[in-house]
């Protein structure tokens, strides 16, 4: 009996999920109302079916950027079940996905508010935890995950200064605003938790910009996670490898999507789902002498910085 369980606990990760089918996979830009998830041939998991909640986040208030989709949404999900309620935000054109989430979080006996926002401006970052607060009263978590890339195969010359600009202020200045503000209205016990990437370490020639944002971040949660210690506030990082997500194939020439994640030790990009939980161990008090730390989930791909 005991090794009846032990086989159905014990799962090759090779196996867990099968290659997603990227063959002609090609989205619109992020915020147009098709670049949802939907649309995808083969939709990510976001654990919908497989998220057992154990309470380890009872009656906590989580903040969630980019929480519409992909990661964001699996770590919605998962932070529901484990008790808390929930305030995502979203572009203003994915508000289908938006919802969806929103369901899945309301499915889990948890409130949930939406914000549809562009996070380039100060004044929307702002408008987030004021709403948020007006809601709840407090921030418990607060999880910086939206993010924009585009991907520039013929390099540096094909960069333009709009698109490195709305790639720095989505995924650096946001999450400077968004922690700045929202800190006077955590206390003791909360965190932060920032997404990185492995591009952080291996940065992707034709991913220029964004793999330096994530870098960008992964210092910066160093530095706060040593600024508030004194709080009691803690401030970590997820650094995700290849993840299926609807950013993938809204961002990424057709040719790349294909065969993303092929290159990882494991051989398969990876499902939000097997994200969520590292969101929900530096979110809960099993993580409480974890701080400034930088959790990789890349399926064996290191991340050294």
């Amino acid at each position: 009996m005991a090794n009846d369980r032990s086989a159905q606990t014990r799962r090759d990760p090779t196996e867990v999920h099968d290659q997603p089918d990227t063959r002609g996979e090609q989205l619109p830009e992020p915020g147009a109302q098709r670049s949802v998830t939907r649309e995808m041939a083969d939709e990510p998991d976001h654990g919908e079916k497989s998220y057992q909640g154990h309470s380890r986040l009872e009656d906590q208030v989580a903040v969630i950027t980019g929480g519409d989709s992909g990661i964001g949404r699996a770590v919605a999900l998962a932070f529901a079940r484990e008790g808390a309620d929930v305030v995502i935000c979203y572009l203003e054109g994915e508000d289908q996905d938006g919802q969806e989430t929103a369901r899945l979080v309301q499915e889990a006996g948890r409130k949930v508010v939406l914000v549809p926002a562009d996070l380039t401006e100060e004044d929307a970052c702002r408008a987030l935890v004021n709403r948020a607060v007006d809601e709840f009263g407090r921030i418990d978590i607060l999880v910086n995950n939206a993010a924009y890339q585009r991907a520039q195969p013929d390099g540096i010359a094909e960069i333009s200064t709009e698109q490195f600009d709305r790639v720095m202020k989505t995924n650096l200045y946001a999450m400077f605003w968004l922690c700045k503000m929202a800190l006077p209205h955590m206390r003791a016990g909360g965190a932060i938790i920032n997404t990185s990437s492995v591009q952080a370490s291996s940065p992707s020639p034709e991913l220029l910009d964004y793999a330096t944002t994530k870098a960008g971040i992964a210092n910066f949660t160093r530095g706060l996670a040593s600024m508030v210690a004194e709080q009691g506030i803690r401030v970590n990082s997820v650094a995700p490898g290849p993840i299926w997500t609807p950013l993938i194939p809204a961002t990424m020439p057709e040719e790349q999507v294909e065969s993303f994640g092929e290159q990882t030790p494991l051989g398969r990009a990876g499902q939000p789902a097997e994200v969520a939980t590292a969101f929900v161990y530096l979110a809960s008090s099993e993580s409480s002498y974890v701080t400034g730390e930088v959790l990789a989930v890349t399926g064996g791909q290191p991340v050294t910085v």
